[in-house]
């Protein structure tokens, strides 16, 4: 069994081609869904949904879509427990389980399902296809037998992000939602393999959406389930508000905290992969989901409790085994603590340094400033908005953080602590004013200027201009 990255979509960096300017972010924690009762059946033998999905948790049975008769029968796509993805077309009576598994949390990925049952070809009547390319896998049950009806496009209620049951909650980001009712469709139809960069990336769509077509392109984040097809079936939010909307898409892909870093004990990562909590009584860690080795990059992070503000900076990767031991004892690492004080480590041997600035108070924003650009690479921090304490010199500290990747990096060792997180194109805290970088991209509680240069946020367009 393969992680299917290959053709993972990390993000266009390519101008001039279509963009997806918003995503709505979801956690399974909040319960959030979205669902929609159609009054009239469509076609319920021939019909390609797609969207773009990117995963923040791993492990965990997710219904990413269903449609259900509200009896017995129903069908759906969902992510397992062991991160493959089944199609189950009849309520477990025919159903698809892929070959590969879907672990890759720094990537979009692009599903087209596409529905024929009127195919006298058994293997075309349910295909999936995850990035342009058709899935591997199985069919339990066999293939669906020839004109069956579907639940999806019934006059009954359909679901993103939820089982019928009130179960399966889903975590991570949709994008560009379309059903298209009474076609079959290709892939190619909603997206193309860039040229430049090899990866898959969106296309503008215009298809001739159907009875109970739609399209989902979260736009408005007063009105979040808006269909834009034409068709005005507009979905039902469950748990959802203004705050969901994200600029993290297939096209502007952002940092976030990646489950995939595996230490002795990990933090629990939530809100879009932007919350890092602990649950027990260790020393835990959660890592960035993009290396840097040049560049100049921001990113706020709100410390709830002063007193478990845990260690907030950055690590290296690939020095030492970060399976075993403290987080932050593995790998050069080099954090502010909750008393302004800073905690260095390498090579296993740890040192403390007082910088200036005093103790963080509950709720302060701190400022990351990362500069890897300058001769001299260096990493300050701001504490709403104003300096705190000294600029500290990095390559003094180790070369190798002038010489290997490093990535935002956060511990904690008090069990229901933790800190809240912005890298740009989503919050898990709420902001109140409003500041992009000189790109134009993240939103931000405070400047992304130091008073010198300007930083910016993490993501797949600023890497191509500015890494």
């Amino acid at each position: 069994m393969e992680t299917l990255q290959r053709t993972a979509n990390r993000g266009s960096v390519s101008t001039g081609v279509y963009e997806i300017d918003n995503s709505l972010a979801v956690e399974a924690t909040d319960s959030d869904s979205m669902q929609k009762s159609f009054s009239s059946a469509g076609n319920r033998k021939t019909w390609t949904l797609s969207f773009w999905f990117k995963r923040t948790e791993l492990g965990a049975s997710m219904r990413l879509f269903e449609a259900w008769d509200g009896s017995s029968v129903g069908t759906s796509g969902l992510f397992t427990a062991d991160d493959q993805f089944i199609l189950d077309l009849n309520s477990g009576s025919n159903y698809f389980t892929s070959t590969q598994v879907f672990r890759d949390c720094s990537a979009w990925y692009h599903f087209v399902i596409r529905v024929d049952t009127t195919s006298g070809t058994d293997s075309e009547r349910a295909r999936v296809y995850v990035n342009g390319e058709e899935l591997a896998g199985s069919w339990t049950g066999g293939y669906i037998g020839q004109n069956t009806d579907l639940t999806w496009n019934l006059n009954a209620t359909h679901y993103f992000g939820v089982f019928h049951q009130s179960s399966g909650f889903v975590s991570g980001y949709y994008a560009e939602i379309t059903n298209v009712d009474g076609t079959s469709l290709a892939p190619t139809e909603f997206g193309e393999t860039d040229s430049a960069t090899g990866i898959w990336i969106p296309v503008d769509v215009s298809p001739t959406y159907g009875t109970n077509g739609f399209r989902l392109e979260f736009k408005s984040s007063g009105s979040l389930g808006t269909d834009t097809s034409g068709n005005s079936h507009t979905f039902i939010l469950g748990s959802i508000a203004a705050a969901n909307q994200a600029t993290d898409t297939p096209t502007n892909n952002f940092c976030i905290y990646s489950p995939l870093w595996i230490y002795a004990s990990n933090l629990t990562i939530s809100e879009g992969g932007q919350k890092t909590f602990a649950n027990a009584g260790a020393w835990q860690g959660a890592k960035g989901s993009v290396g840097l080795q040049n560049g100049r990059w921001y990113w706020e992070v709100k410390i709830p409790s002063a007193s478990n503000a845990g260690f907030t900076g950055i690590q290296t990767a690939c020095e030492s085994n970060i399976g075993s031991g403290n987080a932050q004892s593995n790998n050069s690492t080099y954090c502010r603590k909750g008393d302004g004080g800073d905690i260095f480590y390498y090579g296993g041997s740890e040192s403390t340094s007082s910088h200036g600035g005093g103790n963080m108070s509950d709720d302060n924003i701190i400022g990351v400033f990362l500069d890897l650009e300058s001769s001299t690479k260096t990493l300050r921090w701001f504490k709403n908005g104003s300096s705190y304490g000294s600029t500290i010199d990095l390559a003094n500290q180790s070369t190798s953080f002038t010489t290997r990747e490093v990535f935002p990096f956060y511990a904690n060792i008090t069990s229901g602590n933790g800190a809240y997180f912005n890298f740009g194109g989503y919050s898990s805290f709420a902001i109140s004013s409003g500041n992009a970088d000189s790109s134009g991209y993240g939103n931000f509680e405070y400047s992304p200027n130091d008073g010198t240069y300007d930083y910016y946020s993490i993501c797949t367009k600023n890497l191509a201009e500015h890494g």
